[in-house]
């Protein structure tokens, strides 16, 4: 029986629009090259795991296209442009309480992102509590982040239903013992959670 809910955050129940944000700020060319930059071979997950610092992490940036360190500067600095708060995320989990069901949140996620755009995340004091991945030093799949929210807060893997947009994390989940659901849109998951 599902007692919990667990939410990603990241294209969940905030948006995360990096390509439409990309496009504001530079040409198409300019723009993957930036995007290849921060987020090929896993350099934006550094961010997210919280345990090199803001400048290691730029430099790495820096060094996969030397030429354009004042744009991956400016992505960088401005990078809350991209996160947008989402109407439906206080309403659904209320909702969700309201049911009788404990709601909790397993994200990776930088205390950059928490600084770039605090509002984002005001759903937060709706919930009953959560992980973010930077102050843990671990990021999603790795199974001992999914641990770390159960032992924290007494939960049964088989008692929760997790919530995810990305199926390595969703996969991870349900190795251990998790029933899931890969999140495609608020409509889809809802439907999800009004059934259960």
């Amino acid at each position: 029986m599902i007692k919990n809910i667990i939410f990603d955050i990241g294209r969940v129940l905030i948006g995360f629009e990096w390509k439409e944000y990309i496009r504001g700020l530079f040409d198409e060319e300019t723009g993957q090259k930036v995007t290849d930059a921060i987020w090929k071979d896993g350099r934006w997950y550094e961010l997210d795991r919280g345990v090199l610092r803001k400048e290691e992490i730029l430099e790495s940036f820096y060094q996969a296209e030397p030429e354009l360190k004042q744009e991956i500067r400016e992505t960088f600095d401005r990078v809350g442009e991209c996160l947008l708060r989402r109407d439906y995320a206080i309403p659904w989990i209320e909702e969700l309480k309201a049911r009788g069901f404990a709601v909790y949140f397993l994200s990776n996620y930088s205390e950059h992102l928490m600084r770039a755009n605090p509002h984002v995340l005001d759903f937060l004091p709706h919930m009953d509590g959560g992980v973010f991945s930077c102050y843990v030093k671990l990021i999603k799949p790795d199974p001992a982040i999914y641990l770390c929210l159960l032992e924290k807060y007494g939960l049964k893997a088989e008692e929760c239903l997790f919530i995810d947009d990305r199926e390595e994390n969703v996969a991870a989940a349900r190795e251990l013992g998790m029933q899931t659901v890969r999140f495609e849109s608020h409509e889809q998951a809802r439907a999800v959670t009004d059934s259960i």
